[in-house]
């Protein structure tokens, strides 16, 4: 199988190493808008180098869409046209607009997009998936998920990200869809931008919180920060009436217990997504290629980023407009 990579930067450089070491991946071409990145991927993993346009031209069997975030779109729609199975990391778009156009050439051309939402390949989140699921907990009535890096990312990434809620809670929007069965009907979301000065240059928020409540009572809350000093921290807590399970809870979790006689602090906190996640990222690429291959139906089509977005879009009009906001006020 023959695969074209766009966007070589720190995560489209593991995904070009995973590929190149795919058993089912026969040829790699990588591509940036910056061509100097682009080759030293590509001498680092034995790929290809190539600008966009030759990586088309090459006729790849699939493309991995990991470029900067306002190119998904436009590269999502490109690979439909061109009857190209993409996987493409989150978000397709920043907007409902965006992300609506993209999926239309998608569903248009009859082809394959898979979102980059890696939790769903995570272990953990697999595991409290089936105990959910089985009703292992009885009756789910509280999830509560945290999201925190451990540093703020470069100050001109801000402007560019589309927002805590968009850029970072969309995960936890989706972990909760996909673990618990549910929808999201309403949220009432607020934020923080008392950190760096950078956050409110941006228009964004240093921490954010929201209250969700799914489509059959359950009560979630979601909570995220830039600036989690212990390290990087994501969890979730799910709570029934019989039992009660918590994924992400390890000996590398970046908490400290004030109990007396409670274990030490982790010696190896978790750095940051890259190295939590890495299992769950090699995990979908392997997927995408069975995907194509024909062995595996998608397990993350584009409308699943699209319902996520319309949850981080009502929890930002919340946070502006300090209201309860119900999801359906978003079409799509």
């Amino acid at each position: 199988m023959r695969i074209g990579l766009i966007g070589t930067g720190r995560i489209g450089t593991f995904h070009a190493e995973v590929l190149a070491g795919h058993p089912s991946v026969t040829e790699l071409v990588v591509a940036d808008a910056d061509p100097e990145r682009a080759a030293v991927a590509a001498a680092r993993t034995g790929a290809a180098a190539a600008t966009v346009d030759q990586l088309f031209a090459a006729g790849p069997d699939a493309v991995v869409i990991a470029s900067a975030t306002a190119a998904h779109a436009g590269l999502i729609a490109r690979a439909a046209r061109a009857g190209l199975p993409a996987f493409c990391e989150k978000p397709i778009a920043l907007d409902l607009a965006g992300t609506l156009a993209a999926l239309d050439e998608v569903e248009s051309a009859g082809t394959v997009l898979q979102i980059g939402f890696m939790r769903r390949f995570d272990a953990g989140y697999a595991a409290a998936r089936e105990r959910v699921r089985s009703g292992g907990l009885g009756r789910l009535h509280t999830v509560r998920a945290v999201t925190s890096d451990p540093a703020p990312p470069p100050a001109a990434y801000l402007p560019l990200s589309g927002g805590l809620y968009r850029d970072c809670l969309v995960h936890d929007f989706d972990s909760l869809r996909w673990v618990t069965g549910r929808e999201v009907v309403e949220v009432y979301a607020t934020g923080s931008d008392a950190g760096p000065a950078m956050f409110r240059e941006a228009g964004d928020v240093a921490t954010a919180a929201a209250l969700l409540t799914l489509d059959d009572g359950t009560l979630a809350t979601a909570t995220a920060t830039r600036c989690n000093g212990a390290g990087y921290d994501v969890r979730m807590e799910l709570a029934g009436d019989l039992d009660q399970v918590a994924v992400g809870l390890g000996e590398r979790t970046p908490l400290t217990s004030a109990e007396p006689g409670a274990p030490e602090p982790p010696a190896k906190p978790w750095p940051g997504f890259l190295e939590r996640f890495a299992p769950a990222y090699r995990a979908e690429l392997d997927a995408f290629v069975r995907v194509v291959r024909g062995e595996l139906a998608n397990p993350c089509d584009g409308r699943e980023a699209l319902h996520a977005l319309r949850v981080a879009e009502a929890c930002e009009r919340s946070r502006h407009e300090r209201r309860p906001v119900a999801v359906a006020e978003f079409t799509g």
